[in-house]
């Protein structure tokens, strides 16, 4: 279980495998490997992946996941590819401090950056700000309301509008600065995660229309 609030930016530095089977990534980051258990979850763009090793080349840490078949098919791992940056953030423990929303890591779909708006472009004291129209799948739309908490690539964002197909979102300076979301642009893809009551909610009311 995590809380989308990303903790760390990682690189891939290392990545080997079938991209319909089975690929290991091994990722540069600034957690301590030393406080990384194998077994561990780390959420990695948002998809919640078991790390398998974790080492220290000189001032380089690093830590290695697996990502199997099923993954690979429903996200973008299956591109991922040496210098590639990626969101991480570590498992939720007792205790820590819930700032954003909870999230699985297990991603419902991937999604497209139709139109990236900066609103300013960071000349200012406070830096930058920028508008993000996203299209879902189709099927995913239906859970995403205004003023409501989605996930894209483990980020915990909150719903400006939903209209239609598409719905936006607002990052702040801060939100930029600290994830991948500085170097997102208009035709990218990122992996989207529905709210967890959002999807209890739409799953009572279909119990309760089949009179369940």
């Amino acid at each position: 279980m995590f809380t989308g609030l990303v903790s760390d930016v990682g690189t891939i530095i290392a990545a080997e495998g079938d991209s319909a089977t089975l690929r290991k990534f091994r990722i540069e980051t600034s957690y301590d490997p030393a406080s990384i258990e194998l077994g561990a979850s780390i959420a990695c763009a948002g998809v919640c992946l078991t790390a398998v090793d974790r080492g220290a080349e000189g001032n380089m840490r690093w830590f290695e996941v697996h990502a199997a078949a099923e993954t690979l098919s429903r996200t973008l791992a299956r591109d991922w590819s040496v210098g590639a940056r990626v969101n991480l953030e570590r498992s939720l423990r007792v205790g820590d401090e819930l700032g954003g929303h909870l999230v699985t890591g297990h991603v419902d779909g991937v999604a497209d950056i139709v139109r990236r708006e900066d609103i300013t472009d960071g000349s200012g004291p406070w830096g930058a700000t920028a508008k993000f129209i996203i299209r879902p799948p189709r099927d995913l739309m239906r859970f995403i309301a205004e003023k409501g908490s989605v996930s894209l690539d483990g980020t915990s964002l909150t719903v400006n509008e939903a209209q239609g197909d598409w719905f936006s979102v607002l990052l702040i300076p801060h939100t930029l600065a600290v994830t991948t979301w500085g170097d997102r642009r208009t035709g990218d893809r990122v992996h989207v995660e529905i709210d967890m009551l959002a999807r209890y909610a739409a799953r009572l009311m279909e119990a309760k229309a089949n009179g369940f």
